[in-house]
């Protein structure tokens, strides 16, 4: 039998053995044992935060990136509920992640109910698994079976609570290794049936989801697609499985309707939607008597009124796209000429306005600057707001995970940690936080973080000095022009003051200089780019809605 070992100890050795590499946070009174058991690992970095939201961001990118748990800390009470919005943005999002927060002692009364909520009844509805560890025995089973779930299709968030009475329990439990899982393989009755769909229609095409983005299917894609010559669409969480440079790729579903994309997805009559995800706003919506709609993914489909498909293809996304590439057949009567049509109307209309070098910056010419500045393998996180959909539409992706954002809770203050993140694990690559005003001050004290770790990174804030995502829809319901804007500091000597570097641009041309400048530069450099954003009803609205109508 082993000798017997603080239970906080234990818990650290089961996180080792899952291989986790970091944990991010902000440590509070209920977490020392905890902490003082992770100052002995040689294996798990702490990365201490400003706010257990930026924390819990930055667990949710290391998720995406990898596949692995990242995993976060708070204490009780408040820093709990500071990590709700992160846990939340790793289950919607498909990102696994293992929030870990302290309690009170639960033997004994400490401090009668000072700070004390439920926590893992408040993480239950938005997570895959909450526990409270009641037990030090219990521990290896705990996390494993956490660790377990967090990265199982979906991938989400799970939490446990460690009280500080149990941190300091004395036990002889060791970890449990994890075990090999292999997803399973599509039932091949089920291939068939959609290889024969394919083949019957006359204009088939392919939808690309955030499942496949999570299990890295862009080599069978690539491959399904250059044998059928069927072309693509994306949703914006689906950017970047396969190069969108391809002549096949028709466009992202970045607006809820009436864009190109989507007049291109009408002339279909079958729809190959590969893993589709409704967290996502649909890319379409079925009919009665549509087109026909094969679902591939790793689970059944959740049918609602507007997405009932007709064939499922269940089982590893990558394994069930080869199976039905080695069997179809291209069809010579499949025309898809249409189809291209509209994506050709697409690239002639945003043409003009990439090219406009108005000042402020016009938001389809920032976009083309970004692309062209941007490495090929170079990473772009977007905060949300109303650019989000500029660059979901006009900014090309050419790898997996290339493009983040998120499409699914859509939360504003995840764009910097997320990039912090990115530049961590992928330090020879160019990364660049990409925020509005208001969500880059929701976390922007991890300005400190991201100079304390030394990390190469640049944040491109787009001033406008106001909610613009929502005065953009208060102006396209009609409403008067209200509650919507703020003041901003001096963005330069905020930077500055964390000990980055500031830079405000100054013309369009100027902003290229500074684009080159910081992506090449070691440090952490901000760029305040003033933005234009009075067209944006008019466009994204009015205009692409007329003219996709008009073909």
């Amino acid at each position: 039998m082993s000798e017997p070992q603080k239970a906080s100890d234990l818990f650290i050795e089961c996180l080792e053995a899952e291989g986790v590499e970091y944990i991010f946070g902000v440590p509070g009174e209920e977490n020392l044992d905890f902490l003082e058991s992770l100052s002995k690992s040689g294996k798990i970095k702490l990365i201490l935060t400003r706010h257990e939201q930026g924390a819990g961001f930055m667990a949710a990118t290391y998720g995406r990136h990898t596949g692995k748990t990242g995993v976060f800390l708070a204490t009780l009470g408040p820093g709990a509920t500071n990590m709700v919005t992160a846990v939340a943005y790793s289950q919607l999002g498909g990102m696994p992640t293992l929030a870990i927060t302290g309690q009170k002692p639960i033997k004994t009364s400490k401090q009668g109910r000072f700070q004390i909520l439920d926590v893992v009844a408040m993480m239950g509805p938005i997570t895959k698994y909450a526990h409270q560890l009641a037990s030090a025995d219990n521990i290896p089973s705990r996390v494993r079976e956490a660790i377990r779930m967090a990265e199982e299709e979906k991938p989400g968030a799970v939490h446990l609570e460690l009280p500080e009475d149990i941190a300091e329990e004395r036990t002889t439990s060791r970890p449990i290794a994890a075990s090999v899982a292999r997803r399973p393989s599509a039932e091949a009755k089920a291939v068939r049936q959609a290889v024969l769909a394919i083949e019957g229609a006359k204009a088939p095409i392919l939808v690309i989801g955030a499942g496949a983005n999570r299990k890295m299917t862009s080599r069978m894609l690539r491959q399904f697609i250059d044998k059928t010559g069927i072309p693509f669409v994306t949703t914006q969480m689906g950017k970047g499985v396969v190069d969108e440079r391809n002549p096949l790729f028709l466009g992202c579903a970045a607006l809820s309707s009436g864009d190109f994309v989507h007049r291109a997805i009408c002339d279909a009559d079958c729809i190959v939607n590969i893993g589709h995800d409704v967290i996502e706003k649909p890319p379409f919506f079925m009919q009665q008597g549509g087109p026909t709609v094969i679902h591939v993914s790793n689970r059944t489909a959740e049918v609602d009124p507007v997405y009932f498909p007709q064939v499922e293809v269940i089982g590893d996304i990558a394994n069930a796209i080869w199976q039905i590439k080695e069997d179809v057949m291209p069809q010579g009567r499949w025309d898809f000429r249409r189809m291209l049509e509209y994506r050709a109307a697409d690239m002639a209309h945003n043409q003009p306005l990439a090219a406009d070098t108005r000042f402020p910056i016009f938001p389809p010419h920032l976009v083309s600057q970004v692309r062209a500045a941007v490495p090929e393998d170079g990473i772009i996180c977007l905060d949300n707001g109303v650019y989000k959909l500029w660059f979901a539409r006009g900014y090309d992706a050419y790898l997996p995970n290339t493009v983040l954002l998120d499409n699914a809770l859509a939360s504003m203050g995840a764009g910097l940690p997320s990039a912090m993140m990115s530049a961590m694990l992928y330090p020879q690559r160019k990364v660049m936080a990409i925020c509005g005003d208001g969500g880059f001050m929701m976390n922007s004290q991890e300005m400190e973080t991201a100079v304390r770790l030394g990390l190469n990174l640049t944040v491109l804030i787009l001033r406008d000095d106001a909610y613009g995502m929502i005065r953009w829809k208060q102006a396209n319901m009609g409403f008067a022009d209200f509650g919507l804007t703020y003041g901003n500091p001096d963005f330069v000597k905020y930077a500055e003051s964390y000990g980055a570097n500031g830079h405000r641009v100054t013309s369009s041309e100027h902003l290229t200089d500074l684009l080159t400048h910081c992506l090449v530069t070691p440090g952490v450099h901000l760029i305040d780019c003033p933005v234009d954003y009075t067209e944006n009803d008019q466009i994204l609205n009015h205009d692409i809605k007329r003219l996709s109508q008009q073909l």
